[in-house]
């Protein structure tokens, strides 16, 4: 850069530092709704801005992420710290509402961008030094994606509508959501294991934690509202290598059957082949698709690419018939509302999962995984020591110093309605069996 124009860029900044100090003490002698902000912002209770929110991290949506996990020995510290924010927060009459009629994002000026603010200087998200202004700048865009990393939603510091949702949930109903999810850590807060798997219901990935510390976060595709992911605690003893499928009898009459009316070459086409209960494989074509019930064979489906599960299958003892497993779909990742399945979880990168739990396995390297997937064979691995996993639901958490985690209430077992507005938008809710979500396409 020459020197003319890092002092142009100088002067620039110094501008705009003035032009947002004189903005904000006249927004403040105006009025009298920021004498409640100001006094949670300079309570000599709370500290300085950097010890309470991590203000120098503020504008990066990384800020929000820690290895420690979500049932960690300091997690329910952190998140009792939180409680008392909030109720102080709350105390000093909560956060604004913000209404907008714009599109907010980076470059917009608009009065609202005001009330954006001062909401996210309330929640720490934005240092109240970045000022009081119409202006929608590089500060409060880093503090939007921040807010946004917070809450699950896609860091692209846009304000749309799932954002602008949660921005308007009322601090009384977080500090309800934060008072209700301690109960629920306090419940995990014992003895886990020194290796084990976290799934994580209502935040829809997974964390495979190994000595106290987060090792592998995985996306993942869980329960939809009507065919929810149980609670449970068990112990994963297998993962089978390109598994097979079997389709439950309800399944066979209710889909296949129809699809074979339609298309005689779906089995064919999926790779699904009939057994008798002598295991004798019987031909699609001496079959009677039109017949009221479906016959008493097995639907298996090979493995391969195209199978349900994919490459992998992770096995743990309940009595709910759900598995975590690969899929083909990984477009499915990409999704804001993970809530597809039918009970059953389905893992991103779920090669990386594997790879951990059979590392105390002998035999079973990555390159051996891959090798084996490569060949097609289905192969069943035990386990050389079982590795327990939660399935839980939390929807708020502190891991890190201050930084407090929301998620939506999908399941609407937070008793706040409001809580699961930001998901229950476009979701499809059809009936089906716990595997319906596995039937190939």
């Amino acid at each position: 850069m020459s020197k003319k124009n890092g002092i142009d860029a100088f002067s620039r900044r110094a501008f705009l530092r003035s032009a947002a100090t004189l903005s904000a003490a006249a927004w403040a002698g105006a009025a009298r709704a920021q004498d409640a902000l100001n006094e949670i912002i300079n309570s000599p209770r709370r500290g300085s801005w950097d010890d309470q929110f991590d203000a120098k991290a503020s504008r990066t949506a990384t800020a929000v992420l820690s290895n420690t996990p979500v049932f960690g020995p300091e997690t329910i510290s952190h998140l009792q710290q939180a409680i008392y924010d909030y109720q102080q927060i709350v105390a000093s009459g909560g956060w604004p509402i913000v209404t907008t009629s714009v599109k907010l994002e980076l470059g917009v000026t608009d009065p609202s961008v005001q009330q954006l603010r001062q909401r996210l200087m309330v929640s720490g998200d934005l240092p109240q030094s970045a000022g009081i202004s119409s202006s929608f700048d590089s500060y409060v865009d880093g503090a939007v994606k921040r807010f946004q990393a917070r809450h699950g939603l896609p860091a692209d510091g846009v304000i749309g509508e799932y954002t602008l949702k949660a921005l308007n949930v009322d601090a009384t109903t977080r500090l309800g959501q934060l008072e209700t999810n301690l109960v629920r850590l306090q419940s995990m807060s014992g003895d886990l294991g020194r290796r084990y798997v976290m799934v994580n219901i209502p935040a829809a990935y997974i964390e495979a934690v190994e000595n106290g510390r987060v090792v592998l976060r995985h996306t993942a595709i869980v329960g939809k509202i009507d065919r929810q992911s149980p609670i449970l605690n068990s112990k994963i003893y297998e993962v089978i290598l390109n598994p097979y499928w079997t389709a439950p009898r309800s399944i066979v009459q209710k889909d296949i059957m129809p699809l074979m009316r339609k298309d005689p070459t779906y089995l064919e086409r999926n790779a699904i082949r009939l057994f008798d209960g002598s295991g004798n494989e019987v031909s699609p074509e001496t079959v009677d698709w039109n017949a009221e019930k479906a016959p008493n064979l097995m639907f298996r489906q090979d493995p391969g690419k195209i199978n349900a599960m994919s490459s992998t299958k992770i096995n743990f003892h309940n009595e709910h018939a759900v598995y975590m497993h690969d899929t083909p779909q990984q477009g499915l990742f990409n999704k804001l509302m993970r809530f597809e399945s039918s009970g059953c979880v389905r893992v991103q990168n779920v090669r990386d999962l594997s790879t951990w739990l059979l590392k105390e396995t002998p035999g079973w390297s990555r390159q051996q995984m891959e090798a084996t997937i490569k060949s097609g064979v289905n192969t069943p691995i035990t386990l050389a020591e079982e590795v327990p996993v939660y399935f839980t639901y939390v929807t708020a958490w502190s891991a890190k110093d201050r930084v407090v985690q929301f998620r939506d209430d999908i399941y609407q077992r937070d008793g706040a309605a409001e809580l699961a507005l930001q998901t229950t938008t476009g979701i499809e809710q059809p009936a089906g069996s716990i595997e319906q979500d596995a039937l190939p396409q």
